[in-house]
Parts: C-alpha cells; sequence; structure tokens
C-alpha cells in the first residue's frame, strides 16, 4: 500500500471530463476525454488495500484491483497492465462499457465517494496499448486439439483467447462480416470506439486464433457437421431475442427492436451501410426501457437529428441513494443521468404504454399505416404486478419507437441432433462447468445465463476455456472466476 493515508488525504472522487455536449453531438467519438495520469495515480491512492476487499467479489472476473491501484499510484504502469490482465482479456471493454459492480462493492464507498476503479481500468490499458506492451502471446505448444466457438461478442472472445493460448487450434465462426458480436454492432462508437475492438481482434489472430466471419451455423454449415469437425465446440451466441410488447398497433410502421436501430446506425458509421433504414432525423423518438440499451438509443436519436426523443420507463424513478433494501455491498439501483441524457429529451418514469396509435385525420398527424404517437398511462401497481392506471392516459408524438427491454434469450437451435434444452429463463441448459448434455459441447456468456453484463461475459469465456481445456486433456491450468451458476450480489 503506497499511501496508507491516502484515502483520507483525498477524499473527492475525480472523474475524467466530458467532452461539451454540443461538440460530441457533431460527431460520434468516445465521450469522455482521456484520464490525466496525474489524476489517476491521486485516485489510485484512495484505495485502502482492504483486509477483505469486497471489490474482488462485485467483480465477476475477480480483478484484482488492490493491486492495481497500488501499482499505478507508484507509477508502475506496466506492472499494473500485467497485474490487470491477469484476471482479464479485455479491460478496455469493461472499463467503457460495465456499470462497475466493483465500485458498488468498494469498502470506501460505506461512508465516501468509492474509489474510480473503472477509469483507473481504462486508464492501466489505455497507457499500455500507447506504449506498445499489449503484444501477441502465441502458445508454445499445440495440443493437436480443435475448438470452434459460435459467436464472437465478449464471451466468445474470451474463450478463444484462453483456449488459443493454451495449444487448441480455435476457429470462431460469426455470422456477421466481422467479429466482435454487440461489441462492434450494438455498442455506439461514442460508448466504444470501434477501433479498440479491431485492435483486440489482430491480437488474437496473431497469436493463432481463427475467424470464420458471415458464416451462419444452421444455416451455412449443420450444428451436427460443426460437432463431427471439431473436438469441442463453444456456444457463445448471446441472448439476441428481443422482449415484445405486443399491443394494439404493434403491426404499424415505425416500430422496432432497439438493437435493429442500433445495428443499423453502427454499420453506417463503420462503412458497410450507406445510409440506415431507420433514420431518426427530424422525427419524434420515443425509447420505450430505461436501460442501457435505452440509453444507447437515446444518444443515437441525438447524433442523427432527431426532433425530439423521449425515454419511458415503466417503474419508479430510483433513488439517488442506496435504499435500506440494497445496503452495501451489493450492485445498487440507482437513478444515473448517463452522457446520452445530459444531451437533451425527456425521460418520464411511471409510464406504461397502451397502445401505438396511427397517423390519421383528427387524432395526430402522420402517414396511414405508420405510428404517429403513443398512447401512455401512468403505472400502478396491483397484485397482479404494474398495470396501466385508467384515466391516466394521454399521448405522446411518435415517428419512430424503439423496443429496447431487453432480451429473452439466445436464438434456438433448429437442429435435432443438436438438440439443447432451454431453461425457464430462454436460456439454454447447462451444468456448473458449463458444458451440456451433448458430450463436448459448452455454453458460456448471455446464451447460458440469459441478459446480463459485458464483465460476466468474459468471466464466463475465461471459465469456459478452463472447462473445456480439462475435457480436451484431462487436466488445466487455465483461470476459472465463475460458474455457471454463480450469481451476483442480490
Amino acid at each position: 500500500m503506497a499511501d496508507p493515508r491516502g484515502f483520507l488525504k483525498t477524499r473527492e472522487r475525480e472523474l475524467a471530463p466530458k467532452r461539451p455536449v454540443a461538440l460530441r453531438l457533431k460527431d460520434w467519438r468516445e465521450v469522455v476525454d482521456p484520464a490525466n495520469p496525474t489524476v489517476v495515480a491521486r485516485q489510485a491512492s484512495r484505495c485502502m488495500d482492504c483486509g477483505v476487499a469486497f471489490c474482488h467479489q462485485g467483480c465477476p472476473l475477480g480483478n484484482l484491483i488492490p493491486e492495481w491501484n497500488d501499482l499505478m499510484h507508484r507509477g508502475r504502469e506496466r506492472d499494473a497492465i500485467e497485474r490487470l490482465h491477469e484476471t482479464n482479456n479485455f479491460p478496455e471493454f469493461t472499463g467503457r462499457a460495465c456499470p462497475a459492480p466493483c465500485e458498488s462493492a468498494c469498502v470506501l464507498g460505506i461512508n465516501q465517494p468509492a474509489v474510480t476503479i473503472k477509469q483507473i481500468e481504462n486508464s492501466i490499458i489505455d497507457q499500455a496499448f500507447a506504449n506498445g506492451w499489449v503484444q501477441p502471446q502465441p502458445p508454445s505448444r499445440l495440443t493437436g486439439k480443435t475448438v470452434a466457438v459460435v459467436g464472437s461478442g465478449p464471451a466468445g472472445l474470451a474463450a478463444a483467447q484462453q483456449l488459443t493460448r493454451a495449444g487448441h487450434t480455435v476457429a470462431v465462426y460469426e455470422r456477421d462480416e466481422e467479429p466482435g458480436g454487440l461489441l462492434r454492432f450494438g455498442i455506439p462508437d461514442f460508448k466504444l470506439e470501434k477501433e479498440l475492438v479491431s485492435r483486440r481482434i489482430e491480437q488474437l489472430r496473431a497469436e493463432g486464433t481463427r475467424f470464420r466471419c458471415g458464416v451462419e451455423i444452421g444455416r451455412d454449415m449443420s450444428w451436427t457437421e460443426l460437432r463431427r469437425r471439431f473436438d469441442a465446440v463453444v456456444i457463445a451466441t448471446g441472448a439476441t431475442i428481443p422482449r415484445e410488447l405486443s399491443l394494439p398497433g404493434r403491426e404499424l410502421d415505425g416500430i422496432m427492436p432497439a438493437m435493429d436501430y442500433l445495428v443499423a446506425s453502427n454499420r453506417v458509421q463503420a462503412g458497410a451501410l450507406d445510409a440506415t433504414p431507420f433514420d431518426a432525423a427530424g422525427k419524434h423518438v420515443v425509447v420505450i426501457g430505461g436501460g442501457d440499451t435505452g440509453a444507447d438509443c437515446v444518444g443515437t436519436a441525438h447524433r442523427q437529428g432527431a426532433k425530439s426523443v423521449t425515454n419511458l420507463a415503466i417503474g419508479k424513478q430510483p433513488g439517488e441513494t442506496r435504499s435500506a433494501a440494497q445496503p452495501w455491498p451489493v450492485h445498487p439501483t440507482l437513478f444515473e443521468v448517463t452522457s446520452s441524457h445530459e444531451e437533451g429529451g425527456e425521460r418520464h418514469y411511471l409510464a406504461s404504454t397502451v397502445e401505438f396509435v396511427a397517423g390519421a385525420a383528427g387524432i395526430v398527424s402522420g402517414e396511414s399505416g405508420a405510428v404517429a404517437a403513443l398512447k401512455v398511462a401512468e403505472t400502478g401497481f396491483t397484485d397482479q404486478g404494474r398495470v396501466p392506471t385508467p384515466g391516466t392516459e394521454r399521448l405522446i408524438d411518435a415517428d419512430l419507437v424503439l423496443i429496447a427491454m431487453g432480451f429473452t434469450g439466445p436464438e434456438r437451435i433448429e437442429d435435432p441432433s443438436f438438440a439443447l434444452p432451454v431453461g425457464p429463463r430462454g436460456a439454454f441448459e447447462r451444468k456448473g462447468d458449463y458444458s451440456t448434455a451433448l458430450p463436448g459441447v459448452f455454453v458460456a456468456g448471455d446464451a447460458g445465463r440469459g441478459q446480463s453484463l459485458i464483465v460476466w461475459a468474459i468471466a464466463e469465456g475465461r471459465a469456459a476455456a478452463a472447462s473445456v481445456d480439462a475435457f480436451l486433456t484431462g487436466d488445466t491450468v487455465l483461470p476459472s472466476p465463475v460458474t455457471a451458476d454463480t450469481r451476483a450480489f442480490a
């Protein structure tokens, strides 16, 4: 511990500044500026190196947070990235897209603002790439075993990298034209610039991982054939089936799942599309859902030049401090003003959508057959759950409605000889070691856990890789941070 009184000397929580709203709405670059190294070192000194560091358990990866905080305070940045990479394959992804449950579990957070763990993590990896410290780590020997990883999101990439480094020959199958999954096509550039994804993919390629893009298993190759060709298969396809909102008027044009909208926008930014068919320019945009995906839609609509942006959440507005039902060290539900919400628009809580309204004379303006408004009522709470309160209905103008209510599970496998049971949460059933009823077939990430966080996906990818390695060789030295049935503080 470099400074045992650091948390007493520096009580303020300092974060890197965000670019001005007026400036960042003109482009798609990341919102947050790089952190000042002096500020990072000072903030790292606030870490108390607790006897029982709850941040370890708050992070599914088990990141060695006090250790790399201490190293950053001492100015030993190269040692810090080595310690960080011991537990996290892709800290530049978690440092940008993870809600930081580690900070909720920070012991200092009991009576002071928590250590800026996420920002320190970001600074460590950004400095490491800038100084050329992140290099490929190809295996010293090959085992002769082959593994297919289906899906190239964070779980698939983590599993692939671990297995490649263990000496197995790994092929990653991705149905999109480029690898990265939702890291590339789901998360907007202003939150995660795609150059960060591309440079990690290049590292994996240099280590020996092979990528087969534009190949959809179940269409271009059967699941049975895939299993025949490889010694083991890891399914990491994510939870991509969107939760629907089956209400009157759902068939109208201009209503779509949020991810359809975000993927098209990201493809435009990548140059894969000339223009998005779902452009929000000049439209009244309503986003249904108050989570991260909804916020990403809000920020994207602002950059496309929407006339108005309204974000609806069916529940109550969370408090700004922990409730008694969510004591430290659980990850609390708190009211958060994201960078996207800073940029404008309206947020409404206790908003239950009742009907999608078409354009018609005397009601609202708009084209016939297309959505022109939402009928919304105040949410009421009954023994049956949340329901619209009669008599509170009102109309909200809406030319483009984005449903961002989460996901119900992975897309089903239609191959009878590769049948995987689906559990009550809609995810593929697997054992605690990620194996399935089919020998040699494993499931990692949201495909088996259900919709979750990027940090859980990476943790599961690493742990599943250890199980695959043990299956192929009889033993493993790969780390296994979580089991398939591990749950977070709740």
